[in-house]
């Protein structure tokens, strides 16, 4: 039987370390926001029947719209990434036109005659207001917030009868303790990648953010109902003693559950394309941080908390 408990000092440590890296990497660094926080366009093009053009020729052929600073991203083997300042429908014409009449396969008085769909498929496109992306922003820090407090609430409610030794609002702050060490971390990371790799922080990160916290809750929920157990069978055992007993008997589940989810979210990442490859990614590191926090994290602050609050009395 693995003694995790007696060995906290060095899961607090180690969390806190990567913590510490990720919080001077939001001070030095920040987050780069994507669209659906600071607002402009998105396009997705890919190149049909040619090679694409380099970004420094697309770039020129812009340059007469005044787009302002314009991002060009490659992606797969033929297409682009391209964003840029909010756009009204015409302008998103026109940058179509462009590429259709400058980069086709024949003369541009030939292309002309093309439609635009025989030069280039155009696989997404994203307008979205400053004012929008201000409002979505707010609306992804609520959704967080609101997340975390029904976690709590609601481990509280269900863990009320849990023991005399160890009250159910311990067990909530331990959750809480412990997404948040979850969401620290996933920041931390993704702070890190959008200064090294350019990665923009859009709707699809808030909503791995709170699939982290369900997934992660979850893996909690399963050793402090354990723990329950335990204590009512095995009232008498030192708590440190029982809580470690309770993290040995759900671990493999805990380890097989998460591998299971790792397999398919690697082939997602993988083979999923560009446009949810940090999605997934996101998923990745919230299933292995959530499990880990679960195990390493939630249950030896349980043990903590306990022994407070016996100095206080």
């Amino acid at each position: 039987m693995f003694n995790i408990i007696s060995k906290r000092k060095i899961w607090f440590i180690f969390s806190a370390t990567i913590i510490g890296i990720g919080i001077v990497s939001l001070v030095m660094y920040g987050l780069r926001l994507g669209i659906d926080f600071r607002g402009g366009a998105l396009m997705e093009i890919e190149f049909k029947a040619i090679s694409r053009p380099s970004i420094e020729k697309v770039e020129e052929k812009f340059a007469p719209l005044d787009l302002g600073e314009i991002n060009i991203q490659p992606t797969g083997e033929n297409g682009m990434f391209l964003r840029m300042k909010t756009i009204d429908e015409s302008v998103h014409q026109k940058i179509l036109e462009i590429l259709r009449d400058n980069f086709a396969a024949i003369p541009p008085q030939e292309a002309k005659d093309l439609s635009i769909s025989e030069v280039i498929e155009e696989k997404q496109f994203q307008s979205i207001g400053p004012v929008i992306g201000g409002e979505l922003k707010r609306k992804a820090i609520y959704a967080l917030i609101v997340s975390l407090f029904g976690i709590v609430f609601y481990i509280a409610w269900a863990f009320r009868k849990i023991s005399r030794e160890i009250s159910s609002w311990k067990l909530g702050i331990a959750a809480i303790l412990a997404l948040l060490h979850d969401v620290l971390i996933i920041i931390g990371i993704f702070s890190l990648l959008s200064h090294f790799k350019g990665i923009e922080i859009n709707m699809f990160f808030v909503t791995a953010l709170l699939t982290t916290l369900g997934y992660s809750v979850n893996d909690t929920i399963v050793v402090f109902d354990r723990v329950r157990e335990n204590l009512h069978l095995y009232g008498g055992e030192d708590l440190e003693e029982t809580v470690n007993k309770s993290i040995n008997q759900t671990i493999s589940r805990s380890l097989t559950t998460s591998l299971t989810t790792l397999f398919v979210l690697i082939s997602l990442f993988l083979f999923g394309g560009e446009s949810i490859r940090y999605f997934a990614l996101a998923l990745i590191l919230g299933v292995i941080v959530g499990t880990y926090s679960s195990i390493f994290i939630a249950s030896p602050l349980l043990v903590v908390f306990s022994r407070l609050v016996r100095r206080k009395t």
